[in-house]
């Protein structure tokens, strides 16, 4: 049995998984549309975020009643790896064009350089 703490336990987590801390006294589960509570008297509300989760340690697994959201798993995880990669591009692509505009402003700024011819020379 794997423990996770909480923070790594979100970037583990796959669609269809259940998480719990020692005892099931905290259980979630990620489905499609995200994590939510199961079981106690948050059943079924979306979990928030608070301190005291960080303190927690937690582990991962599958059960019957979590492996009804599997079918989404490898779609969503198509789609999440999309949305990644489309976000990384456009500030990469923005980057590079900011890279080349203070290129151009820099090429700008520079003096430029009179090549003067002696007349003298013959």
């Amino acid at each position: 049995m794997e423990w996770f703490t909480f923070g790594n336990m979100l970037e583990t987590i796959q669609i269809g998984q259940k998480a719990s801390t020692p005892g099931f006294s905290r259980t979630v589960v990620r489905t499609p549309s995200g994590l939510y509570w199961t079981g106690g008297i948050w059943n079924g509300k979306v979990v928030e975020i608070r301190d005291y989760l960080f303190s927690d340690i937690w582990t991962i697994y599958e059960d019957e009643e979590s492996l009804v959201w599997e079918e989404y798993r490898e779609p969503m995880e198509r789609k999440i790896i999309e949305m990644i990669t489309n976000q990384y591009e456009e500030e990469r692509a923005k980057r590079q064009e900011e890279r080349r505009e203070e290129r151009r402003e820099e090429r700008r700024a520079k003096p430029a350089q009179t090549l003067w011819k002696n007349k003298d020379v013959f």
